[in-house]
């Protein structure tokens, strides 16, 4: 094993230093926040496709691959979908509105107010995606160095955290671009053919395993239905994503560099399963789904390439948890401690009174040591992330996607949408348990109706703000930070 941990120690200093390299050029708000919103086509669909791959879609991935078979894609592939459907259909636009956060755009399409509510939602989101995406440290940690769990969630979590701390985006997207590629080589070009190899190819898999592994709809028709009501429209909302969206040089980098991003998805989604397949072809009767991905690894791969599948695990786990927390801190920075604090965004006033990417990597320093602190203390990473998608999903899908296509839909409606949704998931979890599938679907149900209700029943939004609202989506207006508050917020 000699070999294979010097690979992964390699990657891991290499992290490092990509952090320290991005500190220098992270000199303004924008830089630290969004990259200077500079990427080209190359970069961006790199960074993109490796924040969305995280542990959950290469462990978790695999592991539906071998309890299901092939139809364990489903995940992945609708993490995928919502991708395409975020880069096609709206991303363009989202690039346009030089924003920040996902709250931010609420404020100037409903005209103010709506920003600490749905920021607060945001922030839980993000921090459970962030804390869900720490755990997953330990179990790569055990497979590499037997270590203990609090250890490896410390180890693997203080990593992220200094790089991510030191140069914010540009750090992080560095070392995505970095991870994309570890983790293309590891997962898509040595462990896919290995694997299938090793289980006797695929007329090999198919003499040893049920017919309902090669199913495509095996999986069952509500689970790929829930999946969708998650994972796709999650994607299309989560402030995670948007801030990448962000970090595009223009609307057009946004629109093609997320489609290619998103079609890598899904050829990472079938890749998984077929791992996971050939798993349980090698090992039908592991304890765990999700121990399949070790175990292939550590069994049957030789030494070096060992090293590099499980950097690539590495690397999966740390592109999610870097671009949780920088979300998780951005929107508590900028959406939920500046406004509770009064601080009004006019760039020059703000910029006076304080450093902006000192407070910025303050709250990332703050935040990241909060995550591994809940990391170390839960145990279920399933009910975590579950509550973070029905938390995002039934309280922010209707009013975000309302404010993008619906003229009618008033900042009422929006507070509404968010707090009915809100609560309706959080008692339904309650009622139904965590993992059902009810909460998510009434909870939705329940938005979209307060939604509706009340922004019929309240004044519509005032034309100037529509008027301003449709300039910056044209991206005629300068971005938020440099323009005056209108009198009406």
């Amino acid at each position: 094993m000699a070999v294979d941990y010097s690979v992964i120690v390699v990657y891991l200093a290499g992290m490092l230093g990509m952090g320290w390299w991005g500190m220098r050029r992270a000199r303004s708000k924008s830089d630290f926040l969004v990259a200077g919103r500079r990427l080209g086509p190359a970069m961006y669909s790199g960074t993109m496709a490796a924040i969305v791959l995280g542990g959950a879609s290469t462990i978790g991935g695999v592991g539906l691959g071998y309890r299901y078979g092939l139809s364990g894609a489903w995940m992945v592939f609708t993490i995928g979908l919502g991708l395409l459907a975020l880069s096609v259909f709206f991303s363009a636009r989202i690039a346009r509105l030089k924003v920040y956060t996902v709250s931010e755009m609420l404020d100037l399409r409903y005209g103010g107010r709506a920003g600490v509510i749905s920021g607060v939602v945001m922030w839980a989101y993000t921090l459970m995606l962030a804390v869900t995406s720490t755990i997953a440290y330990a179990t790569i940690f055990d497979v590499l160095f037997d270590m203990n769990r609090t250890v490896a969630i410390v180890l693997g979590g203080s990593i992220v955290v200094a790089y991510s701390t030191l140069g914010g985006m540009w750090s992080i997207t560095l070392t995505d671009m970095v991870q994309f590629v570890v983790k293309t080589i590891g997962v898509l070009l040595l462990l896919l053919p290995i694997a299938v190899v090793k289980a006797g190819g695929f007329s090999g898999m198919k003499a040893k395993l049920p017919t309902s592994y090669f199913d495509p709809l095996g999986i069952g028709g509500e689970t790929i239905f829930t999946y969708v009501l998650i994972y796709t429209f999650g994607m299309l909302i989560g402030q995670d994503i948007w801030q990448r969206v962000f970090t595009a040089r223009s609307d057009r980098t946004a629109k093609w560099g997320g489609t290619v991003a998103g079609t890598y998805c899904l050829a990472y989604a079938l890749a998984g399963a077929v791992i996971g397949t050939a798993a349980k072809v090698l090992y039908p009767k592991l304890g765990s789904p999700d121990d399949a991905f070790a175990t292939i690894v550590k069994d049957e791969l030789p030494v070096g390439v060992r090293g590099l599948v499980l950097a690539a695990a590495l690397a999966a786990v740390m592109s999610t948890s870097s671009g949780a927390l920088i979300a998780c801190a951005t929107v508590a920075n900028n959406d939920i401690w500046s406004r509770l604090r009064g601080v009004v965004r006019r760039g020059g006033e703000e910029q006076a009174l304080h450093d902006e990417v000192k407070g910025n990597r303050a709250f990332i320093l703050i935040m990241g040591v909060g995550v591994i602190g809940t990391a170390i203390a839960m145990n279920n990473v399933v009910e975590a992330l579950t509550v973070a998608y029905n938390l995002l999903v039934g309280g922010l899908l209707v009013p975000i996607l309302g404010g993008l296509l619906w003229k009618r839909g008033t900042v009422q409606g929006a507070l509404a949408s968010v707090t009915v949704g809100g609560l309706a998931v959080i008692g339904l979890m309650a009622g139904y348990g965590i993992l059902a599938n009810e909460p998510v679907y009434y909870g939705l149900l329940a938005s979209l109706a307060a939604y509706l209700a009340v922004s019929l029943a309240t004044r519509p939004t005032d034309e100037a703000v529509l008027t301003a609202w449709r300039e910056r989506l044209a991206g005629r207006s300068p971005e938020l930070a440099s323009e005056p508050v209108p009198a009406h917020q």
